[in-house]
């Protein structure tokens, strides 16, 4: 247990009604389940007011409430804590109570549209195989020195995050490397963390529902770089248009990565193919398992951190060449007829022309690529049109399919997919809603050589239909077809 008094240190506070020497057992924002000694914190989310429920978490054993507003029926065996900003707040009392986890750690975020799970995956891999203690947190999974935690969010909340740190400070961590999205800075879910350093990959199209203008999406961005100490580091990717607003204003010390500029960290692809790619990374060569202009942005990315950590760019090289692709991006898998399916996460415009156009790249111009693909319900519906032209245009053959149709009609995503088409890519389109039809149809359509991209679920192992998570892996699927069509 630990005083509330004690963890409200660094909070900014506006008013108490109570007294702060209460000891605090844990910490809460669902009222459901707070218990005896619990701390309560309400926030106003997107869905609910936790301000209505205050009472409901009092009654479930709460003796102390963080809020914005002090109820004016209160209860006066419980201490009210007033203050501007609950969500930030959480953050803060969070890390206190956990013993502020990340200033034990080498905490670095990384953040942008895509490229986010690639980096922090490979840094975490980097240095474990480095032989350094390690924590990750990801889209995919959460690990704790190679033990793997399941993962919901891409950056879960304050309470969570912490709870986690502090286990990996406890299990002798020494680096923690953690996708930070543009929803949890906005949500105030890092408040109150230490960063090392950051890392911004790139900016395009995304959470259009949720910030309402690619503005606010940008300002959530940059928040995270206006949050960081004069000691830690930024490294931004010059070869994006928005990277030096991302800095506009950052303390921090700037640092720089470009395929295509001057910058602190250098990169240019000499050979690639399929399986991989040669690289010169500051004069000096590496071959990566990873595929695709993308993917040389992103281990030029780990090569700026590693090195920034204190690395020797031989010792950093080494370990890149040996690094594995990243769960659900840019996965091939091959037939014994000759051909070759590809697995990736892409589920934005951006992604999706990147990794087609990767494999244009690696394959050559004799290879036909066919695309299955779809829209994730309940989410941006601006993007469909844009990425049904995009996978039309891209591949000789397009299939439009369900991907997480979650509320929505899988249907009426595709219409959207299909809106803006013209006749010639209507021509190379067909619409299949069941997603292991589309991709036997896929198969059924491809030649020796040909290739075929499975897109927007990559690690994901389920589809959501109408609030159900229906058992679907799109990697299990192509290999159990490729199978039957061998037999």
């Amino acid at each position: 247990m630990k005083l509330l008094r004690d963890i409200l240190y660094g909070v900014r506070i506006l008013d108490v009604a109570g007294n702060t020497n209460v000891a605090i057992d844990s910490i809460t924002m669902d009222s459901r389940k707070g218990g005896n000694f619990s701390l309560f914190v309400a926030i106003k989310g997107t869905q609910h007011d936790g301000h209505l429920f205050i009472a409901q978490a009092i009654e479930k054993g709460a003796v102390a409430v963080i809020c914005e507003e002090i109820p004016k029926n209160h209860y006066e065996r419980a201490t009210y804590v007033r203050v501007a900003d609950s969500a930030e707040a959480l953050g803060i009392v969070a890390s206190n109570f956990y013993g502020n986890p990340s200033e034990s750690l080498k905490l670095v975020g990384i953040t942008g549209t895509n490229g986010k799970t690639t980096v922090a995956t490979l840094l975490y891999d980097l240095f474990m195989l480095t032989g350094h203690k390690c924590g990750l947190i990801s889209t995919v999974k959460n690990k704790i020195n190679g033990e793997v935690q399941p993962a919901t969010l891409t950056t879960p909340d304050a309470i969570s995050l912490n709870r986690l740190m502090a286990e990996m400070v406890k299990k002798g961590c020494t680096h923690c490397f953690m996708e930070v999205s543009s929803i949890a800075v906005d949500q105030k879910r890092i408040a109150g963390l230490k960063f090392e350093g950051a890392v911004f990959t790139n900016l395009t199209h995304d959470h259009l529902d949720y910030h309402g203008t690619f503005e606010n999406y940008l300002k959530a961005k940059k928040a995270f770089f206006d949050g960081l100490k004069a000691s830690a580091f930024a490294l931004i990717n010059i070869d994006d248009k928005h990277a030096r607003v991302m800095v506009q204003n950052c303390n921090a010390r700037k640092f720089t990565y470009s395929l295509t500029s001057m910058a602190d960290f250098k990169a240019k692809i000499i050979e690639r193919d399929i399986r991989g790619m040669l690289l010169n990374i500051n004069h000096k060569e590496v071959w990566t398992k990873l595929s695709g202009v993308f993917n040389a942005s992103n281990v030029l990315a780990v090569f700026g951190v590693a090195t920034r950590l204190g690395m020797e760019s031989v010792q950093v090289l080494t370990a890149i060449s040996n690094l594995e692709p990243v769960e659900g991006r840019f996965n091939t898998v091959i037939s014994k007829q000759g051909v070759v399916g590809v697995i990736d996460y892409a589920h934005t415009p951006d992604a999706l022309q990147n990794i087609l156009e990767a494999i244009h790249e690696a394959s050559g111009s004799k290879a036909k690529v066919i695309t299955v693909v779809g829209c994730g319900g309940d989410r941006d519906k601006t993007k469909r049109p844009v990425m049904g032209k995009i996978a039309c245009r891209l591949s000789s053959r397009a299939i439009f399919t369900s991907d997480n149709p979650r509320s929505e009609e899988a249907v009426d995503i595709i219409a959207d997919m299909q809106s803006d088409l013209t006749k010639m890519e209507k021509s190379k389109m067909l619409s299949i809603t069941d997603r292991e039809e589309a991709i036997k149809t896929a198969v059924a359509l491809a030649e020796k050589g040909d290739i075929i991209l499975i897109a927007g679920k990559g690690h994901e192992k389920y589809q959501e239909i109408k609030g159900v998570k229906h058992d679907f892996d799109d990697r299990k699927v192509l290999l159990e077809i490729f199978k039957n069509e061998e037999a």
